[in-house]
């Protein structure tokens, strides 16, 4: 694995705090740069890695469980792999679920193979400056903020001046050290969290040692839970259903058509109490996958499998279902 070495930037944040989006800006502004990507979601679909810039490219995919505990393991051999290619990346990203406790995943970059030929260059906690104003009381937000290096306000365009302010004044308490940027539409400029010449010496933000202190909130809190189907959507019935489903999910993800829109994917979000659907790139149609597939998450217990399959399954479309219900950016569940 000889050769310069390959910086790592780590991407954390909170469920649906707006990372992929950060993500996507910065692979799309890196100048030529070869910049790998590793893409960690908390189940057994992976819509992030779909939903990331050129994902059939330099994208590797570590899905169905949370890198920050069962899948510690593969992310080590992952970045070993990355590093043995031929031409080697010039930077490595690495996308954590919203569950995931950086703590244990910088513990687990403290490796010395992987410190030597890939060291951890920056931690950019993403947080959402239009959340409720408990969000930032959350023990593993606050986990996420402790070791944030670089600390970008995502969705500022949805948060009023005051919001904005507890949200700084919040982040400033909990982590004074942190460089604290608004990212509009993730926009986090690629030369602050990773250097311009990856063969210079480490920085005082990049000491040798990183002391990430003890383990938070582990994944247990949260579980996944999956639907897909085979058929297309109707978009009022999928807006109905997530309004009754909403209330106890901390996040929901996915992608589906509708026969509303025939051979354009739709993207569908639940963040925050906020739910968007957008229409995808050209593009976004996969060849062998399901027309719909959502990934739900919520604390344990709090819903049940069987009830979101019951809710979701009414949102399957009659062939005579063309009802316009328009694909607005954002709807209240």
């Amino acid at each position: 694995m000889a050769g310069a070495p390959v910086p790592v930037l780590l991407v954390t944040g909170f469920l649906g705090a707006g990372k992929t989006t950060v993500v996507n800006h910065l692979l799309a502004h890196a100048g030529g740069r070869r910049i790998a990507a590793v893409v960690n979601d908390f189940g057994a679909i992976n819509i992030d890695a779909e939903l990331i810039a050129g994902a059939s490219d330099g994208v590797v995919s570590l899905a169905n469980g949370c890198i920050c505990c069962t899948l510690e393991g593969d992310l080590l051999r992952t970045l070993a792999t990355l590093l043995r290619r031929d031409p080697r990346p010039e930077a490595i990203l690495i996308e954590t679920s919203g569950v995931a406790d950086p703590a244990d995943i910088v513990r687990n970059l403290m490796d010395p193979l992987i410190l030597r030929e890939a060291p951890l260059e920056t931690v950019l906690c993403v947080v959402d400056a239009a959340a409720p104003p408990g969000t930032m009381e959350d023990p593993l937000l606050r986990a996420q903020l402790r070791l944030a290096d670089v600390v970008a306000l995502s969705k500022t365009d949805l948060a009023d001046e005051a919001g904005c302010a507890r949200i700084r004044a919040a982040v400033a308490a909990l982590r004074p050290a942190a460089t604290v940027i608004e990212a509009p539409q993730g926009e986090v400029p690629l030369l602050l969290v990773l250097p311009d010449d990856p063969a210079r010496l480490p920085t005082p933000r990049n000491p040798a040692r990183r002391d990430p202190g003890r383990s938070g909130p582990r994944a247990e809190r949260f579980e996944t839970l999956s639907w897909t189907a085979e058929a297309p959507l109707s978009i009022p019935l999928v807006q109905a259903a997530i309004g009754r489903l909403a209330p106890r999910l901390a996040r929901a993800k996915g992608v589906f058509e509708a026969v509303q829109q025939p051979g354009r994917p739709l993207l569908f979000q639940l963040a925050g109490g906020r739910a968007t659907l957008v229409p995808m790139g050209e593009g976004a149609v996969r060849e062998g996958l399901p027309c719909a597939r959502i990934v739900f998450i919520a604390e344990v217990g709090r819903i049940s499998p069987e009830e979101i399959r019951a809710e979701m399954e009414r949102s399957i479309a009659e062939p005579s279902d063309t009802r316009n219900a328009g694909t607005a950016r954002g709807w209240s569940p």
